[in-house]
């Protein structure tokens, strides 16, 4: 494009140079017939014929319209000779711009060639520094498993008061049984349940069992209440408040809670500023969709799976079921955490190394 935009100034400038001597042509005309009219003037007032006198004013009156038309000449050349600069000007700056253009795009490559050569040296770096990362990565991922505890307990809290419609708990108690007993990390993971629970029996439980996941299926309300049992045996409501500052005063050792119980999404989000993760019910759920998930999500964390993992594949599987109500529970973590790295249980056959202080999980 530069030697097009080159080209056109070179026209360009030829093009003026024409038009000027065009307009040099006329001027000097103008001059010639500003001589004639002068001399046929000077004749006209030294003759005494009247056809001398008359054949001079013809010849006068010729010259002058020969001058104006050169006159009106010069300034059709003066147009066109201000349109041509303007014209001018503006290849001018396409060649400017392009000359721009090519001097960046020289600053470019050189910019380019010097990065490439020091991708090249970083590259050499990284490939020195590899093998040194994959080992601290691998011995970090080792401390971090050897880390949990050689056994996790749930503890299954489960309340079915009398006067509440009945729920089929149970099964879901079975179900999650016979689920850990076929996972991968079966010995690791140890199922502790408690029946017609009333208030007094979840603070007695977590001391007794000192339990890394809390489980509570049953009712709950949509106020954030959870329903307990009273000493008769019928519904006993319990606040979102009361359950944090419960988790709050036994959180030592407490990584989980699982509400599946209804509308429970709120005590899940809010048991996170003491725990590191919760799940709870944004709505109602179902018999069959609490056991369905609760078993799997169990199963899942048996085998040795994040708590995110675990979430998807209980999620998953109350989808092939068919239930329709995948989109029932969440999943919450404590700020600063990441679900997909969270890792309950710890898979058998490590044997337990000094770990380093700073390492908390």
């Amino acid at each position: 494009m530069i030697d097009s935009y080159r080209r056109n100034v070179t026209r360009k400038r030829e093009e003026i140079t024409r038009l000027q001597q065009g307009k040099a042509k006329e001027q000097a005309k103008i001059a010639s017939l500003s001589g004639k009219i002068n001399s046929a003037s000077q004749a006209l007032s030294r003759t005494s014929s009247a056809n001398t006198a008359k054949s001079k004013v013809r010849e006068i009156e010729r010259y002058q319209k020969d001058l104006a038309a050169a006159e009106k000449k010069i300034a059709d050349f003066d147009n066109k000779i201000s349109r041509k600069h303007k014209e001018l000007s503006d290849e001018q700056k396409k060649v400017s711009r392009e000359e721009e253009k090519g001097n960046k795009k020289i600053q470019r490559e050189s910019q380019r060639q010097a990065k490439a050569y020091q991708s090249r040296m970083k590259q050499m770096n990284r490939t020195l520094d590899k093998h040194e990362g994959f080992h601290k990565s691998t011995i970090a991922t080792l401390k971090m498993l050897q880390s949990l505890p050689e056994k996790i307990v749930v503890l299954f809290l489960a309340s079915n008061p009398a006067d509440a419609q009945q729920l089929r708990l149970d099964e879901e108690a079975r179900s999650i049984t016979d689920m850990i007993r076929k996972a991968k990390h079966r010995d690791s993971v140890s199922f502790e349940s408690r029946w017609a629970v009333q208030p007094m029996d979840v603070l007695q439980a977590i001391n007794e069992l000192n339990p890394t996941i809390i489980h509570f299926s049953g009712h709950g309300s949509d106020s954030d209440e959870i329903v307990f049992q009273d000493t008769n045996g019928n519904a006993k409501l319990v606040s979102k408040e009361a359950i944090v500052q419960t988790m709050m005063a036994s959180s030592c050792n407490i990584r989980l809670v699982f509400f599946n119980t209804c509308y429970s999404y709120k005590k899940a989000q809010a048991v996170t500023h003491h725990v590191e993760a919760a799940i709870g019910m944004n709505t109602s759920i179902g018999d069959d969709a609490a056991r369905v998930f609760s078993s799997q999500f169990y199963s899942a964390i048996g085998f040795g799976l994040s708590v995110k993992k675990a979430f998807e594949q209980a999620k998953a599987l109350v989808m092939m079921e068919g239930l329709n109500e995948e989109e029932t529970p969440e999943l919450f973590v404590q700020e600063g955490l990441d679900s997909d790295e969270l890792v309950i249980v710890r898979p058998e056959g490590l044997e337990q190394q000094p770990l380093q202080p700073t390492m908390k999980y």
